[in-house]
């Protein structure tokens, strides 16, 4: 990892800490429950488990603790949403559904910027649809 990534883990786990990427994580599923795009994917009769999942895996990728790889193993993230079609307009709720939940929380500055673009990444590598 390099000297940049590490600083951009520093800056959003200081901004966030575990208990803010709980609360984000819980801000953006109180969304997606309620969208007709998205929500149909995830898994009705586990919404607590997808949330302590992402944000297991939000603390762990931003240097927090490593709960995520003991109890998941390695994220293999496109591996584990193959099963989802997930296209452009998939990708783009994704992300609008995120970035409320980053409003929600007033999320601003450095660490709203690195975690905007590290989201953009991911769901945008998510992508298994052509549209």
């Amino acid at each position: 990892m390099s000297g940049e990534e590490q600083t951009m883990e520093v800056i959003v786990m200081q901004a966030l800490g575990e208990a803010g990427f709980a609360s984000l994580t819980a801000a953006f599923y109180r969304r997606v429950r309620e969208d007709d795009l998205i929500g149909p994917m995830y898994p009705q009769e586990d919404w607590e488990g997808s949330e302590k999942r992402l944000s297991d895996f939000l603390i762990f990728r931003f240097g927090g603790s490593d709960r995520y790889l003991i109890e998941r193993g390695h994220p293999r993230l496109r591996q584990r949403h193959m099963p989802f079609a997930i296209g452009e307009a998939e990708r783009d709720r994704w992300l609008e559904l995120m970035n409320s939940a980053m409003d929600e929380l007033d999320l601003q500055g450095d660490a709203r910027s690195h975690l905007a673009a590290f989201f953009a990444q991911v769901a945008n590598f998510m992508r298994n649809q052509g549209r």
